[in-house]
């Protein structure tokens, strides 16, 4: 039984926190729904694994590793996921473009999104991780429970598979 304080730092927490643990969920299931009940499942565990969280630690970093192993497990379980997306959480890369640039920022990003999704998780994990949620490869090391050579390695046979998958987009190379 957690105190009337740590209840309210818990929410607080969640607060903050929910934008980023849903998009970590997004990103990886690809999928509205399993998103929702990904972040919902990631805030459940850390609420139960709370003991194992240093105070002296940023929570992002630690909350992330579970929604990235709570995405990992959904996937380990369900392998032939559905790949449906949601306009609403793509934004144009643009903000002001026209009608045509509209639909062809919305035709990229759907192909993008659709080849990101078909990496195998632990890229794509590290893909979100790196290039969405903005980490450093020690924060993704950290996140995951990983080497961080195995974090760079996974990132560089990412990178390269997906500019494979997009090669006949000929866009710029990922930084």
């Amino acid at each position: 039984m957690i105190n009337a304080d740590e209840r309210t730092a818990f929410v607080e927490l969640i607060q903050q926190s929910q934008m980023a643990v849903y998009n970590v969920a997004y990103r990886l299931l690809g999928n509205l729904q399993d998103a929702e009940d990904a972040a919902q499942e990631t805030f459940l565990r850390a609420y139960q694994f709370r003991h194992t969280y240093r105070p002296d630690q940023p929570p992002g970093p630690w909350l992330k590793r579970i929604a990235v192993n709570v995405c990992l497990q959904r996937l380990r379980r369900n392998v032939a996921q559905a790949q449906s997306l949601d306009e609403d959480v793509i934004q144009p890369l643009d903000p002001h473009p026209g009608p045509q640039a509209q639909v062809e920022q919305h035709d990229l990003q759907d192909r993008i999104r659709a080849e990101l999704l078909c990496l195998p998780p632990r890229y794509r994990a590290v893909i979100e991780l790196r290039h969405f949620q903005e980490l450093s490869y020690e924060e993704i090391a950290n996140a995951l429970g990983r080497p961080l050579s195995d974090i760079k390695s996974d990132l560089f046979r990412a990178r390269r598979l997906l500019a494979e998958k997009l090669r006949d987009l000929k866009l710029e190379p990922i930084p």
